[in-house]
């Protein structure tokens, strides 16, 4: 991945959306202008309904991660392999079934949100 570091969120009121894939957590216009950093293959950028779709203003606590590879935090939290950014610690809504199926097309994991 390199020096890839996902974008801080410009604001922390309503705007917030948290990726339903991979949590990271930016405003919606930030979604809309470049994407998700760690699910390039939902084309967010420019789809406003893909946005709509893939994230959520419906998430539980943030946490910041500098450097995921060595944070304990960011591996308990199974975030270790992504980008530096701003993660949600838990969504409550499962990603759409055709995105499920484009994660298995693309061979990336997508754990659903555990019900309660």
């Amino acid at each position: 991945m390199g020096s890839v570091v996902a974008q801080i969120p410009t604001s922390f009121g309503h705007e917030l959306r948290a990726c339903l894939r991979c949590r990271l957590v930016k405003t919606y216009d930030q979604f809309r202008e470049s994407g998700c950093e760690n699910c390039p293959f939902f084309g967010l950028e420019s789809d406003n309904e893909r946005v709509v779709e893939c994230t959520t203003p419906n998430f539980t606590g943030l946490i910041s991660v500098m450097d995921p590879t060595r944070s304990w935090a960011a591996r308990w939290l199974r975030i270790g392999r992504f980008v530096p950014g701003c993660y949600t610690l838990a969504v409550s809504e499962a990603l759409p079934e055709e995105f499920q199926t484009l994660c298995e097309d693309e061979r990336v994991q997508y754990v659903p949100p555990k019900r309660i």
